[in-house]
């Protein structure tokens, strides 16, 4: 009985760590700020056209720490060689408690458009559920391994069951990954999206990459990848 509850009890932590702790990281380690009146009504009609329900907006400002968490279009964060302020959209929290961070440089910097499509894809992760699935996928990871180390189950089910759920965690979440980007498509436009994507990515001085074997185990698809998918459905007319 105490075995399963402390099994129960890793994935539980393993969840919330997941689902929550991003919210709760950028809440108490980031230079925050809540938005002006014209930044608010600005997101809002922003928010609007993309399509993006959320509870809270915050603003962070440009001499704020980098976050560890992606965001919808796979880029991580850095100020720009041209001056343009760090460039970083992205929602964190449960459903009920989303909050949508966003950095000076895309209210300062971003073209309209880039704007929209960043917010669209952040739009599409919230509506398909992404982060809760990466939460459920990580809690299930630990739970199987917990099991596997506390010899709970025997040691090669565990491992054949472990493999199992990796690579089904894996595949899955590059399908609903997918999923959010066709929402995203279908709210602003594929093309739009792909432009934003790769604006964000040029900002950032990194080249979109597509995929190889070394990027068969991770659970969002390489950038590259997303952005041919959204280029061959723009062209699909669709």
């Amino acid at each position: 009985m105490l075995t399963v509850a402390f099994l129960v009890g890793v994935a539980v932590v393993a969840f919330l760590a997941v689902e929550v702790g991003p919210l709760y990281a950028a809440d108490r380690f980031r230079d925050l700020r809540e938005p002006t009146g014209e930044e608010r009504a600005r997101l809002a009609s922003l928010r609007e056209t993309a399509g993006l329900d959320v509870e809270r907006v915050a603003i962070e400002t440009d001499d704020g720490g980098a976050g560890d968490e992606e965001a919808a279009d796979g880029s991580t964060t850095d100020e720009d060689s041209t001056g343009i302020g760090r460039v970083e959209v992205g929602v964190r929290g449960p459903p009920g408690r989303r909050v949508l961070f966003v950095t000076e440089g895309v209210l300062d910097d971003l073209d309209e458009d880039v704007a929209i499509g960043l917010l669209a894809a952040e739009a599409g992760r919230v509506e398909t559920y992404y982060g809760e699935f990466r939460a459920v996928a990580v809690a299930a990871v630990l739970a199987v391994l917990a099991a596997v180390v506390t010899v709970t189950v025997p040691f090669q089910a565990g491992f054949a069951s472990l493999v199992a759920v990796g690579l089904a965690a894996f595949w899955v979440g590059r399908r609903v990954q997918y999923a959010a980007d066709g929402r995203a498509a279908d709210a602003v436009g594929a093309g739009r999206v792909a432009d934003a994507f790769e604006r964000a990515a040029a900002l950032h001085g990194v080249e979109p990459e597509t995929g190889d074997w070394s990027t068969w185990f991770e659970v969002q698809p390489p950038l590259g990848d997303r952005i041919a998918a959204l280029r061959e459905r723009a062209g699909g007319g669709s």
